[in-house]
């Protein structure tokens, strides 16, 4: 089967009873989800020393929860 076309896997996947079905399907998001965890951690982490050192430099601030509720819920009931 591994060398079989994608397109013949997945016709035979979806023949499989369901228990089957959802059993390869979590091992296949499994296995896409372990390569990445590394990548997203790393990312992130990035992603959140760039958010803190543009606080700290007074580029960005923070709001609190209630205050951006409250826009979030004004911007919605503009539309």
């Amino acid at each position: 089967m591994a060398q079989s076309h994608p397109d013949e896997l997945l016709r035979r996947a979806l023949a499989l009873p369901p228990d089957k079905r959802l059993a390869l399907a979590t091992e296949l998001l499994n296995s896409v989800e372990e390569r990445q965890d590394e990548r997203w951690e790393r990312e992130w982490l990035a992603e959140l020393d760039r958010r803190s050192a543009a606080i700290d430099r007074g580029e960005d601030k923070l709001e609190d929860w209630e205050t951006v509720k409250a826009r979030l819920r004004a911007e919605l009931r503009a539309k």
